[in-house]
């Protein structure tokens, strides 16, 4: 599967099907810390990736009022 990780501009291909926790921990991600999309689509931890998904992951990120 194709994986762009944002705001690092870079992307990477990873083989085989597995949980999006699963991809998260391989790539080094806490799961609390990103946003997983497949399409128009937000992922949760448990969906099931396969070989031919592209999906994008996302920092997120919390602010406060000023």
């Amino acid at each position: 599967m194709r994986v762009h990780l944002h705001p690092q501009r870079r992307t990477v291909e990873v083989q085989g099907r597995r949980r999006v926790g699963q991809l998260l921990t391989e790539l080094g991600i806490l799961p609390g810390t990103a946003m997983v999309i497949r399409g128009e689509f937000l992922l949760t931890e448990g969906e099931v990736l396969e070989d031919v998904d592209e999906v994008e992951i996302r920092a997120v990120i919390s602010g406060g009022t000023g």
